[in-house]
């Protein structure tokens, strides 16, 4: 049987998508495309916006029109947000748990050709421990080291669908990165929904994660998916400033660049704390990629709390902010809120901020024209290659080079959010 399946979201979706996917051809189906007609289609869903609600909705519908005679397993944030959702077009109803069992939810599906809710309804209480051994048609291997929130910020709906804090345990987690090492994987992506909380179930804590996964011999890189900014600690910087295999790239949120804004937000930190965390990771690395996500539209948010956030982030110099425009969710504190912001207001500074953000990436890319950084290789289409190096730029170079073989590239020009070069020394063969 043929098995497709289309993840939205986070990168943690992207990590259970590939550890379904490697259950499912173990056991005999046959990987394909979410294009082709498959019997299977598996859509792993976000609910953090309208925008994600309304993506996971239509691509359900796409995959039943695809073949009204598959079976559409639907899973993850927007179905457990909405355990009541029914939809002629899911067979199988997963939520945020038990991904694990899918194996035996299809195959009471084709024994019984009835709707499967497999929605668990209750907060889990340990981590489901997933471990995926090879990431099909990927260069980068990510690994989920923690999954639940419970920082309850006012906008955000993630803590209700995804629970409590709970982590993998310390040894599994250095088992599996000591694996996908092994078999040549060179950058290892730690992921989770509150990554840099990791270990507050297990009587650790990220920094010390951190010390051991860099300390692995042959790690070429390790990059931290995202990280709050009152995660940074002292313990977690020694890190940084100790073993260069970390890249010199962090994503830390800020969501507001008002003190205001930040307060209703719910947020643990005011803006002079994260720019002085801003000038301490700088002082270790001085030309780090800081990349962050901000909020726009928040309820209550007034013009000059938006003039801030825009004074705030051109001051912090920061290489590119991801731009999401206010989304209700019902069941938090945002919701309920007064002074919600028009639509066409949290457009217009939501493309404000873009265009501030496309200035900040060009100018960040200018700095390195020139200079020569080492590029892993993750796609070709045999006449030009693309990779990404250590501080996030995303490099194109001509000719065709294998996966995960890293090369020596000059900087050569910046066009948008990609950037050309010429290898400057062809790497020899290890």
């Amino acid at each position: 049987m043929k098995v497709g399946i289309y993840t939205l979201g986070c990168k943690v979706n992207t990590y259970e998508s590939e550890f379904v996917l490697s259950l499912l051809k173990n056991h005999g189906y046959e990987i394909a495309s979410f294009d082709d007609i498959c019997d299977v289609y598996i859509l792993n869903t976000c609910t953090v916006t309208n925008t994600s609600d309304i993506k996971s909705r239509k691509m359900i519908h796409q995959a039943k029109r695809r073949n009204p005679k598959a079976c559409v397993v639907a899973m993850g944030c927007f179905i457990e947000a909405n355990p009541s959702y029914r939809d002629e077009a899911i067979d199988i109803a997963i939520g945020t748990q038990n991904k694990s069992q899918i194996l035996s939810y299809l195959d009471a599906f084709w024994k019984e050709r009835t709707f499967q809710d497999r929605i668990k309804r209750s907060a889990p209480g340990t981590f489901e421990d997933m471990e995926v051994k090879e990431f099909y048609g990927r260069s980068r291997a990510f690994v989920k080291i923690q999954d639940g929130c419970e920082n309850f910020c006012s906008y955000c709906i993630i803590p209700m669908v995804r629970g409590k804090c709970r982590s993998k345990p310390f040894d599994r987690v250095v088992q599996e990165v000591e694996g996908l090492v092994e078999k040549g994987y060179k950058e290892i992506v730690l992921t989770g929904i509150h990554t840099g909380n990791y270990g507050v179930d297990l009587g650790t804590d990220f920094a010390h994660l951190l010390r051991r996964l860099a300390s692995i011999p042959h790690l070429f890189r390790l990059r931290i998916s995202s990280i709050e900014i009152t995660e940074l600690t002292d313990a977690v910087l020694d890190v940084l400033r100790e073993f260069p295999v970390i890249v010199d790239h962090l994503h830390i949120p800020l969501q507001s660049g008002s003190d205001a804004v930040l307060k209703q937000m719910r947020r643990k930190y005011d803006c002079a704390y994260f720019k002085h965390k801003v000038e301490e990771i700088r002082a270790i690395r001085p030309d780090i990629a800081l990349t962050t996500d901000v909020i726009v539209g928040f309820p209550g948010e007034t013009e000059e709390d938006f003039q801030q956030t825009l004074t705030f982030i051109r001051k912090l110099q920061l290489a590119k902010v991801h731009v999401f425009p206010y989304s209700r969710r019902k069941g938090t504190k945002a919701d309920e809120m007064e002074g919600q912001i028009p639509d066409a207001t949290k457009k217009n500074r939501a493309q404000r901020l873009i265009r501030l953000s496309h200035e900040l990436e060009q100018a960040y890319q200018e700095k390195w024209i020139g200079k020569v950084l080492d590029v892993l290789i993750e796609t070709t289409d045999g006449k030009t290659s693309e990779g990404h190096t250590s501080n996030y730029l995303k490099v194109k170079v001509k000719g065709k080079y294998p996966s995960e073989e890293v090369l020596p590239v000059m900087v050569t020009s910046c066009d948008g959010n990609i950037c050309y070069g010429e290898v400057a020394v062809l790497q020899e063969t290890k």
